[in-house]
């Protein structure tokens, strides 16, 4: 062959500049994952709570507020809830509100202990008892308001007891014309363990992340167990719906009125524990995955994404942003790997 068919020399300064440029490449990428994943994660704890809390103080939308009685119709799902009816009556009946303006219904979905027994003891003091067969929380709210003729509909759950005035702060709200749904506050009592109060401390923070999003304009989500609704607005929930405490405050959003968050409205309830909640929150999630997959993120794209959707996210923004660490250029990849070890260490 002629010289000019011969195949160059490689020169190990060559081949030492060729992997100096891969890994320059490397080290770019790893670094701009790095800190979009962490950015994200920041943004989701932090950084989304600070701007609601600047939006609430700098646009502020109170609410008008006075007590007007209205006719009220309580409805109280409940599956095999023997251990908490009875007080659980016992709290509804005791609310300072006045009693021919109630009518309570406790809608039995399949009980099959003394569920439905016990509730049927209250009988003589208005309380219907509604038997249903096996067919879900959403069937048993649709028969309730089915049967619902007051003004404001007041959903509840079997375990919580009410504070007296509950009730009455929560029509309250409803002076305000614009005001279409009102979320009391969830009161988590002390546990007794570490892994209970961890459970209460959670909550705390997202009670006060919804009392922001109620300042500023309007609640997207609910509390299951203490809200109220104007009957105008109610819609019978799709069939199969995982969780009203979205879909009905959404169809309220939709048609132009606020959800505001009221505190003085309390419902209390034990902590409990990480097992338990777990469970629950696969429950919540997987009905905002079926909201969203009906409905999209809605008219409040950039909070519901912000506040919910993204905490779909988190998880996986946290796994790749570990996994960026490894690749960063030295020292900052023992760094940040030590540093996200000791966290989980901590967390552990």
């Amino acid at each position: 062959y002629s010289s000019r068919h011969r195949c160059p020399r490689t020169s190990p300064q060559t081949v030492h500049l060729s992997w100096g440029l891969r890994l320059n490449r490397m080290h770019a990428a790893a670094v701009m994952v790095f800190v979009c994943a962490s950015a994200f994660v920041l943004y989701v704890v932090s950084g989304y709570p600070l701007l609601l809390w600047i939006l609430a103080r700098r646009r502020p939308q109170p609410v008008y507020n006075n007590f007007e009685p209205k006719t009220v119709s309580i409805l109280i799902p409940v599956h095999n809830g023997e251990k908490w009816v009875r007080p659980k009556l016992e709290s509804i009946l005791a609310l300072d509100y006045p009693a021919d303006l109630l009518e309570i219904f406790v809608l039995s979905d399949g009980s099959t202990d003394a569920t439905e027994a016990i509730s049927l003891e209250f009988a003589d003091r208005g309380v219907q008892t509604v038997h249903l067969p096996k067919g879900g929380k959403a069937v048993a709210l649709n028969k309730g308001l089915e049967l619902a003729r007051g003004e404001i509909v007041f959903f509840n759950d079997i375990r919580q007891s009410l504070e007296q005035d509950c009730l009455r702060n929560l029509v309250s709200c409803f002076a305000d014309p614009m005001v279409g749904a009102v979320c009391g506050e969830l009161v988590i009592l002390s546990g007794e363990s570490l892994e209970e109060e961890s459970v209460g401390l959670y909550w705390r923070l997202e009670k006060w992340i919804r009392r922001q999003l109620s300042s500023m304009g309007t609640l997207l989500v609910v509390t299951g167990c203490v809200y109220a609704i104007r009957r105008t607005l109610a819609e019978p929930l799709p069939a199969g719906a995982i969780g009203d405490d979205i879909f009905v405050p959404q169809n309220v959003l939709r048609k132009g009125y606020r959800v505001i968050f009221e505190e003085s409205a309390k419902a209390y309830d034990f902590p409990t524990t990480h097992d338990l909640e777990f469970r629950r929150k696969v429950r919540t999630l997987a009905g905002l995955y079926q909201y969203i997959g009906k409905h999209g993120l809605g008219s409040y794209w950039f909070h519901f994404f912000s506040y919910k959707v993204s905490r779909f996210v988190l998880p996986y923004a946290v796994a790749i942003a570990g996994i960026a660490s490894f690749f960063l250029p030295r020292p900052y990849a023992a760094l940040t790997v030590a540093a996200q070890a000791l966290f989980y260490g901590l967390a552990f």
